[in-house]
């Protein structure tokens, strides 16, 4: 027997991204969004309102970074979702973040989350919320690499949200290999 709950917007793992953009003068801010995900071989789609400074940041420079907020930085990512860079010129300071400059687009890295997406803008949505990017580069800080030079999950920690209970889950254990476990069933 099944419990029906009426539309909601639960699905999981549901991620955690903090999005990174410039104003006109170069001043970092950030946002937390969870509605997102891979939309096309290169794109990513997020969907935020256009009341965000981000958003309104995006629209202007072209260009923001994807972070995959971890374990370890539950606190500032939590932060720069419930402040917005419209009431606290500060709010990046306070989160603790500090900042390099992407090489790809022109938009800032999080330092502290060790993995981004790059993204040129493709197209905003003001009707739907749809945020569409052309993901130009991903990087990884090295301490977050294995062995072969690939990036190591367990490394970087990333969460999900849980929005049934407004809670952030750090991803767990390997159960199977993806294009392989199924071929035993062919």
């Amino acid at each position: 027997m099944r419990k029906n709950f009426g539309a909601k917007t639960w699905v999981y793992p549901m991620p955690v991204f903090i999005i990174s953009s410039y104003d006109e003068n170069k001043k970092p801010n950030a946002m937390n969004a969870a509605w997102g995900g891979i939309s096309e071989e290169h794109q990513i789609s997020i969907c935020i309102s256009n009341d965000h400074k981000t958003t309104e940041n995006i629209l202007k420079s072209k260009a923001f970074c994807v972070s995959i907020a971890t374990s370890k930085t539950v606190a500032p990512c939590d932060y720069v979702g419930i402040v917005s860079g419209n009431d606290e010129n500060q709010k990046m300071e306070k989160a603790g973040f500090t900042f390099t400059n992407s090489e790809k687009v022109n938009a800032p890295i999080i330092n502290e989350l060790p993995m981004a997406l790059e993204c040129k803008l493709i197209s905003y949505n003001k009707d739907t919320c749809t945020l569409i990017g052309d993901i130009v580069n991903v990087s990884c800080d090295e301490d977050y690499l294995d062995e072969n030079g690939k990036i190591d999950i367990n490394k970087v920690e990333p969460i999900t949200y849980d929005p049934v209970y407004h809670k952030y889950i750090k991803l767990g254990e390997v159960v199977g290999n993806a294009f392989k476990d199924g071929l035993k069933l062919k």
